[in-house]
Formats: C-alpha cells, structure tokens, sequence
C-alpha cells in the first residue's frame, strides 16, 4: 500500500473490554505467527495498522500493539504495568542511593500456571516473567528507537516493508483449565509497550466497595487533570510516531462505569483529532442474573447513556454482546450451531429466569468462565467485521466505511456473524449460501432480538477464509466442459465467474435495495490456544463442516461471515430502552444521580434515544 499503513490507535477501557482485547491481540498474535500454508498466501490484512515498532534499552527490535487501556486497581493479576516486555533486571537491581536501605517486599500475584506453560513453550516468556522478543516485522527503513516509552521515542518509522512472519511455532492444543482464568491478562499472550496500560487506582476491581458502578463516576474520572494529563500523553506519544494515522478503535464496557469514561474519552478524541476516525465497540457481558436488581437497573441507565453521549463524539458506534436484549426483560442468549458455549449460555440464562431471584448452583458455577467464552467470540467477530479498514490493498478508511453506514443520523449499528461460515469442504460457496436460503445469514451480536422482518438500510459485509478453489466451482466445470452441455445451472450464484460476484449477487439478491459493501478473503480466522476449545466435533481442523466421521483434530482456524449493519431493528431496541427508562422510579436508584449525573441529563439521554430510534424507522433506505 503507497504511503505505508495507515495507522489505528486501539483504546480498551474496562475489564470485559480486557477480555475481548486479549482475544483480539490474541488472534492478530496467531495470524502472524507459525508457518504459512501455501495455500493461505500472506498480505491480506496489514499488520502495521494495528502495531508499531520499536527498540529496547539493549537495541532489540519489538512489535507491539498500538494500544492504550485502562483498568482499575487489582484488575492485572501478575501483569506488570509496564507490560514485561522492556525489564531490565540489572537496571531494577540498580540502586543509586548510598545511605540506608529499608526494603518492603510485597508477595507477587502467581501467573497463571497454564499462561506460563504455555509461553515457555513458545519461547517467549522466562521463567523470572521477562518476556524475550520474537522475530518481528523488518521494515525496508530505519526503525525508531524507543526507550521503554520514556519520553525520548521521537522519531518516526519510514517506508515499513511488507511484515515477514515470525519464527514462533504453531502453540499446542491446550486448553485452560476450567476455573482458571480470572482477569484477562491470564491469557493474554501478547507483550504490551509500557505506555499501553493506565491503571484507574482510585476503584476496585474486586470486592464490594470502592467499584465503578455508574456513568457519572467513569465521567468525573477524565475530569481529573492526574487521568487526563496521563491519557492525553499516551495519545500523544502514539499519535506523534504515526505517519497517517486513520483513526481510533474503541473498546468500551457498556454496562459499568467505563461507558462515562468512554464518552469522556471519544469526546477528546472528537476535539483533539477532528477528521479522524473514531469507531466504539460498546461491550457488554452475556446474561445476566436476575437476583441483582440494582446491577441490572445500573446497566440499563448506564448503556443508555453510553449509547447517547459515544454516538455524538463517535463515527459509529456498535453495540456487543451474546445477550438478546438491551433492556431488563430477559431474552434467550444468541446460539451458533457448531459452537458448544450455547449448551453453558442457555443452561445459565434458564437457571436465571426460573429462579425469581434466587441464585442457583449453575448460575455461580458458571460465572468464572463465561467472560472467558463470550469475549472469544465477540473478539472473532470483531477480528473479522474490521476487515475493511485493515486491509493491505484496497483499503476503506474508517472514515469512509463509518459515512457508508451513518447516513441521515444512523451513527449506531448493529453487527452480525457466521462463526464458523457452514461449508462442507465437497461444496462451493454458491452452494453453502444457497442453502442459507432467504433468511439472514448470520446471527445478530448486538442484543436488538430477533432478526426477521428487518430491513436494512446499508451493510458492509465480510467473508474470510475459504479456499478459492470452491468460489466459482461450477463455473470452472461448466466452462471446462466437464458437465454435460445445456446442464441448467442450480442458481444464478453458480453462473458467477468470481468469488466477490458471488458474494456480491448474493446481498444484492437478499436485499436488492440496500447498498452494501463487501470483501472477500482467504485468510480465516486463527483460534488456536489459549483460545477457547468452544467447537463441536463436526469441524475440521480448519473450521469446515465435515461430511464424514470426526478426525479428532483440534480446529485451528475458522471461516466467518460478518457484517455491519445500519438496521431498523434499532428502532425498537433503542426505543424499548428509552420507554424502560421512563418506567425507572429514580428515586429508589438515587445513587445513581448522587455519582454526578443529574435528572436533567436523564431527561435529555430520554429525547436523545428517541429521537436515535426514529432515525431507524422502517422503509428508510437509500433507494427511496
């Protein structure tokens, strides 16, 4: 690509955003890593959009994620602040002073035994928790020095080369042990700068007391000049190093207080770096217990405000989640055929419902690893719907895809995925979306309920990771004469010469009045550990539905389908929220208003989701 990548700054804030960020780092890690299938030809998506380059104090090259996250006290488990990556035990051992030394030890939080396994094996992690630095992308031109992000990491890397792959082998099959995972840097496999991680002291992460619980509170808290002046240098210091940086990717909890600090920081971010830009992925967590009422009423106020204050700093925003409403009246959970999680979601969602408060057996039991499971999936939709903006040839800015799905006020949009894409390695991919029929392909993962009888009014859509040999298979037969003469073809989809036409004619035939934007790739999407093992025995090794026997082989990689949507289901979903909201007595929920919202600012999300949800309203679309 001319000029080099055109850079993404990444913001997680909160700890599901953690846990769907470590997935996501996880994956990208993959996709760089191991052998390449000569199948699978390299250089589709460009790594350098997501990372930067670097150097440590000793002139090691480093490769690390573009990123800055922040977290509240107690969240990080055995992960340095400062990521491991640029320790230096003789300069930690290195004691100006000459005087009397008094030294306090504070007992380290363990790493997390399946973690350290795990990374030993690869050969990136010592046994004393320094990471070693693997081979890395070289560039054609000078690399910048950087000193542990300490201020002296000035200049700018020109003419990146194409990325070479590292020299990281393929991980083993291992899976986590159940119960194992607490916090999300207990599988995240991914070295981090020190500038990336901001750690919020002033809350808790555990406990009872001391917790992030609403909008106002996560709002006061870039309200600080100590938050803000330290969020502000590590924009700076990312920011100043990009030679065109095309905008900022947002990962925010939705249903705690991180949804204040979300759309402090995006309005930032609107002011700072105007013409950028900037699209939220508002997260939230899979299904929630009933016996906790005032969770509930706290997640419905605070994804309320979230939605209103980060659509007005935002280019677009996405609402996330497995969960099938956005309000207090539960729904099923999404399932997906091929994936195993669904049998766990459903049985916690029914114990929850049947309960009438009561916490049962499998709600707890389940709770340690459903973050684990459902920010998995989550993250391999969001590796996949990005796609657009991370490509190396061709790519659409984030501008430009946010202006294809927001037009007439409709900054808010739904996502949906296939995970896996259901192709059955004798099939082509005519015949696997033939046989999807006329329904939606894929399964709705922004919480709006059922699908049908929408309309949409813009898609950009994205296929990843079937092999090109089954794009076009009956067109090849048929023009190589292998059919019989005057054969009739099963669809118009088999007469398509290419895979893009196929997917195209596809949309187009689904829905021919919408404007849809769609891509078509080889590289699948990695899922090898410490991902979790969450698909059924019906999968090859690399994701397709097998029409024989299992072979037992762990699946490594994924087809997926998914999409972005401008979709009149938000109509309802973010009118039923602001008619929830009405229904509120604020006055049992005080403390809401005490962290530093006021009634006003209620009153004035109230107008401001309505007037969204109208912006949805049915027939609307671009041919009108």
């Amino acid at each position: 690509m001319a000029g080099g990548a055109r850079e993404v700054l990444t913001l997680q804030l909160g700890h599901f955003a953690g846990f769907v960020g470590a997935h996501w780092w996880n994956q990208q890690d993959a996709a760089l890593c191991g052998p390449t299938d000569a199948k699978e030809p390299p250089g589709e998506l460009c790594p350098d959009v997501l990372y930067r380059t670097g150097r440590t104090l000793h002139g090691q090259e480093t490769y690390t994620p573009r990123l800055i996250l922040m977290d509240l006290k107690g969240s990080l488990s055995s992960l340095k602040q400062d990521g491991g990556l640029y320790r230096d035990k003789l300069l930690d051992a290195a004691i100006a002073w000459q005087g009397k030394l008094t030294t306090h030890k504070e007992e380290l939080y363990p790493k997390n035994p399946y973690l350290q396994d795990f990374l030993s094996a690869e050969g990136v992690l010592n046994s004393d928790g320094i990471w070693r630095v693997k081979s890395i992308p070289n560039g054609k031109g000078e690399t910048c020095p950087d000193t542990a992000g300490w201020g002296t990491g000035q200049s700018r890397n020109m003419e990146k080369g194409p990325p070479l792959l590292t020299t990281a082998t393929t991980p083993k099959p291992l899976t986590p042990p159940e119960g194992s995972i607490r916090v999300w840097s207990d599988f995240l496999r991914v070295p981090l700068h020190p500038r990336s991680i901001c750690m919020i002291q002033k809350y808790n992460h555990d406990g009872e007391a001391g917790r992030l619980e609403a909008f106002g509170q996560g709002e006061s808290i870039l309200k600080e000049p100590r938050y803000l002046e330290e969020l502000e240098d590590r924009l700076h210091f990312y920011v100043e190093e990009c030679d065109y940086l095309q905008g900022f990717q947002i990962l925010c909890d939705l249903h705690n207080g991180f949804s204040g600090v979300g759309a402090k920081a995006t309005e930032l971010l609107q002011d700072e770096y105007s013409g950028r830009g900037i699209i939220t992925w508002g997260l939230l967590p899979g299904p929630y217990s009933l016996g906790e009422p005032q969770k509930n009423i706290y997640r419905l106020l605070n994804t309320a405000f979230g939605l209103v204050r980060l659509s007005a700093h935002s280019s677009l925003v996405c609402p996330l989640s497995l969960g099938g409403s956005l309000g207090l009246r539960p729904e099923s959970p999404v399932s997906f055929p091929h994936l195993r999680y669904d049998v766990r979601l459903k049985a916690l969602f029914l114990s929850a419902a049947n309960s009438k408060g009561q916490v049962l057996f499998s709600v707890s039991s389940l709770q340690a690893t459903l973050p684990f499971h459902c920010s998995a999936i989550l993250a391999t939709a969001l590796d996949t719907v990005t796609v657009p903006y991370r490509l190396r040839s061709s790519p659409v800015s984030m501008v430009h895809l946010a202006d294809m799905l927001n037009f007439s006020g409709k900054k808010v949009v739904t996502a949906g995925a296939t995970i896996p894409f259901p192709l059955v390695p004798s099939q082509s991919l005519p015949d696997a979306l033939v046989q999807l029929g006329g329904a939606t392909p894929w399964t709705p993962l922004s919480a709006c309920g059922d699908p049908s009888g929408i309309c949409c009014f813009a898609q950009s859509v994205v296929l990843r990771g079937l092999n090109k040999a089954c794009h076009t298979r009956w067109f090849w037969l048929y023009s190589g004469s292998q059919l019989t003469p005057g054969t009739p073809l099963p669809s118009l989809l088999h007469a398509c010469t290419t895979g893009e036409e196929v997917l195209a004619q596809y949309l187009q035939q689904q829905q021919p009045s919408v404007r849809s934007s769609s891509h078509l790739l080889l590289t699948p999407c990695k899922v090898v550990p410490p991902y979790p093992h969450l698909f059924s025995s019906s999968l090859s090794q690399q994701g397709l539905v097998l029409d024989g026997p299992p072979t037992g082989a762990a699946v490594e990689s994924i087809p997926v389908l998914g999409a972005l949507c401008s979709s009149s289901s938000l109509n309802r979903t973010l009118g039923d929220l602001a008619k929830e909201l009405t229904k509120l007595d604020l006055r049992r929920w005080a403390s809401f208003l005490d962290a530093g919202v006021e009634q006003d600012d209620l009153e004035e999300v109230l107008q401001e989701l309505c007037s969204l949800a109208q912006c949805y309203q049915g027939g609307d679309s671009l041919m009108d």
